[in-house]
């Protein structure tokens, strides 16, 4: 499976726009490009899902982990529209308010 991310910079920060499933064979694409957007920005970082139609728990754990780097460097991280079998999971497993995920999906 592949995935396309496109960043782009906001007055806010930065929009991280996902689309494709996300799984354990591509996630460390995702954890990098967030990687390098927390390094070398400034303001918050909001991840648009609207575009992914599956996550797995190796997905949601790069996000939570960036989530965490968020906090340390100061920043602030949000999961932005995602599917709503996507924001099910997500609050399943209890991280939608570490992710601030907003406008899920119906």
């Amino acid at each position: 499976m592949s995935i396309n991310i496109t960043t782009t910079p906001t007055e806010e920060g930065c929009r991280v726009a996902v689309s494709g499933e996300v799984d354990v064979s591509n996630a460390s694409t995702l954890r990098d490009v967030l990687d390098e957007q927390l390094s070398a920005g400034e303001g918050s970082l909001a991840v648009d899902l609207a575009d992914v139609p599956y996550i797995d728990s190796t997905g949601i754990g790069v996000l939570v982990g960036a989530a965490h780097r968020a906090k340390e460097l100061g920043r602030t991280i949000s999961v932005e529209r995602p599917q709503r079998n996507v924001a099910r999971v997500l609050s399943l497993l209890g991280v939608g308010a570490d992710l601030n995920v907003t406008g899920a999906q119906e």
